[in-house]
């Protein structure tokens, strides 16, 4: 139960994260590991099974992990758990964010889809809206940061689930309320007015502006989606090799976004 385990997971499962944290400053490190490592078990425990129901216990067995550290309980023998826990407690991370974060990835679980663009919305405000939230707040930002950090979260999250469209589609889902092309598009638009309401309130974030850095690709890859929406679909949303070196260097150099 070490934050070294938690950077391996995040090194092997979520790499583009694992560059983003190394390139926030070194105190930060350690607690972004931690936090990264609970959403990448998260987020593939519906991915692990085929059947249903153990997908749904995975998932329960982490809202009970927060629900039990949320309550001072002793934390469980897991390299993960049990650094959340403390994490939970010396950061004072919110349990319902947390909760709400885990309760979303029901989706992934089915094959139902969004009922609606308001279900949609939901679903990237409670995964990567949130996340970047509790990220934040585990660098020690204030309430008066969070709609800035959600917008860049939020931001974040549609241009990675933009680039799973084909992955969800070969699994059965049906990721977007809209395919159509100019919906996609406008989509794409919006996402980028997130980032852009976002980054005047984010300079006053303080240190925990570096919890940005993980939304170092999603400018770029929401305005290719806006300018080539096709992309989307046949699989090919992704930066250059340069563009992603370079948007990493100066998320870094400027401590967040």
């Amino acid at each position: 139960m070490s934050v070294e385990a938690c950077a391996a997971l995040v090194e092997r499962g979520d790499p583009d994260r694992f560059a983003a944290v190394m390139a926030a400053p070194v105190a930060a490190r350690g607690r972004l590991f931690v936090l990264y490592a609970f959403n990448l078990e998260v987020a593939r425990a519906p991915w692990v099974t085929k059947e249903p129901m153990i997908a749904e216990m995975r998932l329960q067995w982490w809202r009970d992990i927060v629900a039990e550290a949320g309550a001072g309980k002793a934390a469980r023998a897991h390299e993960v758990a049990g650094p959340l826990s403390a994490l939970i407690r010396e950061a004072g991370l919110p349990v319902e964010v947390l909760d709400r974060l885990v309760e979303a990835r029901r989706w992934d679980v089915y094959r139902d889809p969004f009922e609606d663009r308001a279900a949609f919305d939901a679903y990237l405000e409670d995964t990567g809206a949130g996340l970047m939230w509790l990220a934040g707040r585990a660098l020690g930002a204030a309430d008066g940061a969070e709609a800035a950090l959600r917008g860049i979260g939020r931001a974040a999250g549609l241009a990675a689930f933009l680039r799973a469209v084909p992955e969800l589609e070969a699994r059965g889902r049906i990721p977007l309320v809209d395919g159509r092309a100019e919906a996609v598009a406008a989509l794409a638009r919006e996402g980028l007015g997130w980032i852009a309401a976002a980054r005047g309130e984010l300079r006053r974030a303080g240190p925990a502006r570096a919890a940005s850095i993980a939304g170092w690709q999603a400018g770029g890859l929401l305005r290719l989606a806006a300018a080539e929406p096709a992309r989307v679909a046949e699989g090919r949303l992704q930066l250059s090799e340069f563009a992603r070196r370079w948007g990493l260097l100066r998320a870094g150099l400027r401590g967040g976004l």
